[in-house]
């Protein structure tokens, strides 16, 4: 099945108003394995929340330079 430009285009239209009509009534968060590379630090943030800081704090302890930095990263605290 060839993908032609219109095709992309009315299905990117509908994922993305079918995503304003349900987020508000979401509980918030994302899963995290699902995101795409360009949604940010901020988008990874929301996902986790209240638990962000926790998890960026465990983070500098056992991994202070970011080896493990691939996919959604979690950023290590800042002292």
């Amino acid at each position: 099945m060839i993908l032609t430009r219109a095709k992309k285009e009315l299905i990117t239209n509908w994922a993305r108003s079918y995503w304003d009509a349900i987020h508000p009534y979401s509980a918030g968060g994302a899963y995290v394995n699902m995101m795409m590379d360009d949604e940010g630090q901020e988008r990874v943030r929301a996902s986790y929340r209240q638990n962000y800081e926790r998890l960026a704090q465990i983070k500098a302890k056992y991994d202070p330079d970011n080896f493990f930095h691939v996919n959604q990263n979690i950023m290590p605290a800042r002292a």
